[in-house]
């Protein structure tokens, strides 16, 4: 393996250690490159376009399920198997997943970005805040009390269903030289 593959591939590692707010900040800095948006200095949204539109950006890596609960009886080995190489996902693997997004406010955001951070490829999905409620499995209801707050799920079952809205595919050696 080269020292710049090499070097790719501990990026790749890295983004799916990150810790979730970590992992959040780097995708908004990804779309912020991607479409050329600007901070929106409000905590309603994440960027503004140049048409001044609110951006909405919310993403999840894709990791296999665990195959087994934690009990007693299997924490060594449940813990030792936990490792993320032994749990992505490529985007061709025919693995059960789920990934949600969630805290989606759409009376705070004119376009949502969303996608997804599999093994081999970064998914990017475009949709109008308008559109959202017309996603399969959309919920505006995440947490008891919580309105106008929702979710949906992406999984290997509905994935095909955000054909639609899909705007771009990158690799990590993509994603990597944009941010050298």
């Amino acid at each position: 393996m080269t020292k710049l593959k090499e070097e790719i591939e501990r990026f790749k590692m890295g983004i799916f250690s990150l810790n979730t707010r970590r992992f959040g900040t780097l995708a908004e800095l990804m779309i912020q490159l991607i479409y050329k948006l600007s901070d929106s200095k409000n905590l309603a949204f994440d960027k503004k376009d140049k048409q001044n539109k609110k951006i909405e950006i919310k993403f999840s890596r894709v990791m296999k399920e665990n195959e087994e609960r934690i009990k007693i009886e299997n924490v060594i080995s449940q813990a030792k198997n936990a490792t993320i190489k032994n749990r992505m996902i490529k985007s061709t693997d025919r693995a059960t997943f789920d990934c949600n997004i969630q805290q989606i406010k759409t009376k705070e955001f004119d376009v949502l970005y969303y996608g997804l951070f599999f093994e081999d490829k970064v998914l990017i999905y475009k949709i109008k805040s308008e559109s959202v409620k017309s996603i399969p499995g959309y919920s505006d209801k995440q947490h008891r009390g919580n309105v106008g707050e929702g979710q949906f799920h992406i999984n290997d079952i509905n994935i095909g269903m955000h054909k639609k809205y899909l705007d771009k595919i990158l690799t990590y050696e993509d994603l990597y030289e944009m941010f050298s």
